[in-house]
């Protein structure tokens, strides 16, 4: 068995027999824990009772954090003309048609978020198969493919996050960094749990929102009480 570090042992030793704990509580604990020499990102997940094959449970949607995310984030744009200019008033790291289809193809994926207007579909379709598993197709249900590239592109940029249930009914995202005020991040993680609270598929039966949990990228993971984090 590896050795644990010291830093590791302190941070399990603070989190042992800690748990459902509200959301103020567990960020306060994930901060004073927090020790790397890299600002680290308040991680979320969250157990959801859907199972994503049945296309009536699948959870998916978008969400602008109040307090952004503390991320630069990269975004291509497919777009022409007027619209293409729009994307790169409004801040697009790359924007272009074919031959951003053809930078893609060929390997060299270098954004977080992709938008594409409704006229581009044809040629974005094309790479479905390498867009797709990595969460970058663009998708009108979440704002991604759309005509008003400027609020798309402003809305990446200021720290929307977008959320997608695994195959296993979990939904993760990073809601923020550990230099953040606490009363930031806990406004970001209510947020979080109420987007995807409010986006529950008709197909899902049961208890619906199961477990959450919230870690710092290199700290142990501590659970939230569900009724506290999903209270308006």
């Amino acid at each position: 068995m590896a050795k644990l570090g010291k830093r590791t042992r302190a941070a399990r030793e603070a989190f042992a027999g800690k748990e459902e704990l509200s959301v103020e509580e567990a960020i306060a604990l994930i901060k004073s824990s927090a020790g790397t020499k890299f600002d680290e990102t308040v991680e979320i997940a969250m157990n959801l009772g859907v199972d994503p094959r049945h296309a009536d449970q699948m959870v998916r949607g978008v969400v602008g954090l109040p307090n952004g995310t503390g991320k630069t984030v990269r975004v291509a744009v497919f777009a022409r003309g007027p619209k293409a200019e729009e994307a790169q008033a409004a801040g697009a790291d790359i924007v272009g048609a074919e031959d951003l289809m053809e930078t893609i193809q060929g390997g060299k994926i270098e954004f977080d978020r992709c938008i594409a207007t409704p006229d581009m579909m044809p040629i974005v379709g094309r790479l479905g198969k390498v867009l797709g598993p990595r969460n970058l197709m663009p998708n009108p249900k979440v704002g991604t493919v759309t005509m008003d590239v400027k609020e798309a592109v402003e809305a990446a940029k200021g720290g929307q996050v977008q959320f997608k249930a695994e195959k296993a009914g979990v939904v993760h995202a990073g809601v923020g960094k550990v230099s953040f005020d606490e009363a930031k991040l806990v406004e970001n993680v209510k947020a979080f749990v109420s987007a995807v609270s409010k986006a529950k598929p008709a197909g899902a039966k049961g208890t619906y929102l199961k477990r959450i949990s919230l870690s710092s990228t290199m700290g142990p993971g501590v659970t939230v009480d569900v009724a506290a984090a999903s209270a308006e």
